[in-house]
C-alpha cells in the first residue's frame, strides 16, 4: 500500500478547547486518492477538516503531512507546504470578477502565473467564457468550479474539501464530484467531507465514518456502499466504541 500523504492520529479539537467536538479521531489519506468522511449531522466532520486546515485549535493528537508535523500550523503556511482548503461557503470573492479571483489565487505564482492561468482555464472552460463577469453571478456549480480552480492555482498536493455539493442541483453536484475524481489523475490527493453519501462512495477510494466526534468504521468505499452497519451509523441508530 502506498505511503500516507496525510495522517491524523488521536485528534481532539473543537471551537473551545475545554469543550472538544472531536475525541481522538484518526485518519489516513493516500496519495492521488479520494478519502471520504461521512457521518450524521453533528458528527464532527467539518470540525475535523477545519482542525487539519489550521482553523481550529487541536488540544491533543498529531497531524502529519508529507512526513512533517503540521498540527496547529496556519492555513496560509499550509498553502505554502502544498495543502489547499475549499470551505463549504464563502469560498470565492463574489464582488470580484472571475479573472480577479484567479489572479488573487495566483499572486504567488510569479513568472508561472500566466501558464498556470491558461492551464486552469483549459480545465474549467465554463470559467474561460466569463472572465469579466462578477463571481457572484455564477451558478452554484460554477462557483464551486471557481473555488476548486483557485485551490489548484497553488499547485497543491492535497485539497481539503468541505461539502462541495451542498445546495447544488443533483446534476451540478454530480459534475462537481466527478471533477473531484478527475483531480486524482493529476496526482492530487483529496480529503472530502460530503453529504451526498451514495454519489461520494461511488467516486471515493476510502471512507471514514464519524459519529459523536469519534471514529466508527472505515474501509474501502466500494465495500461500504451496501454495508448495513454503515446505514445504521449514518442514520444515527448505532454507535461503535462511543462512550
Amino acid at each position: 500500500m502506498s505511503e500516507a500523504i496525510l495522517k491524523a492520529e488521536g485528534v481532539t479539537a473543537g471551537y473551545v478547547p475545554e469543550l472538544p467536538i472531536l475525541h481522538g479521531v484518526s485518519l489516513t489519506v493516500r496519495p492521488a486518492q479520494i478519502t471520504l468522511i461521512i457521518g450524521p449531522n453533528g458528527a464532527g466532520k467539518s470540525t475535523f477538516i477545519k482542525a487539519i486546515a489550521g482553523l481550529l485549535p487541536v488540544s491533543a493528537g498529531q497531524i502529519v503531512f508529507d512526513g512533517a508535523a503540521i498540527t496547529g500550523i496556519s492555513t496560509d503556511q499550509l498553502s505554502r507546504r502544498g495543502i489547499a482548503y475549499v470551505p463549504q461557503a464563502d469560498n470565492i470573492f463574489r464582488s470580484l470578477t472571475i479573472r480577479q479571483n484567479l489572479d488573487l489565487a495566483l499572486r504567488r505564482a510569479g513568472p508561472d502565473a500566466a501558464a498556470r492561468l491558461d492551464n486552469l482555464l483549459k480545465q474549467f472552460p465554463a470559467l474561460a467564457d466569463k472572465l469579466r463577469d462578477k463571481a457572484g453571478t455564477l451558478s452554484g456549480g460554477q462557483r464551486q468550479f471557481l473555488a476548486v480552480a483557485m485551490a489548484l492555482a497553488t499547485k497543491p498536493k492535497l485539497i481539503l474539501m468541505d461539502e462541495p455539493s451542498a445546495g447544488l442541483s443533483p446534476k451540478a453536484a454530480q459534475e462537481v464530484l466527478e471533477h473531484t475524481r478527475a483531480l486524482t489523475v493529476q496526482g492530487v490527493s483529496i480529503l472530502l467531507v460530503e453529504q451526498n453519501v451514495h454519489q461520494a462512495l461511488q467516486l471515493a477510494d476510502h471512507c471514514f465514518i464519524l459519529a459523536e466526534g469519534r471514529n466508527q468504521i472505515d474501509g474501502a468505499a466500494k465495500d461500504l456502499m451496501n454495508n448495513k452497519v454503515v446505514g445504521e451509523i449514518y442514520l444515527g441508530a448505532r454507535r461503535i466504541g462511543a462512550a
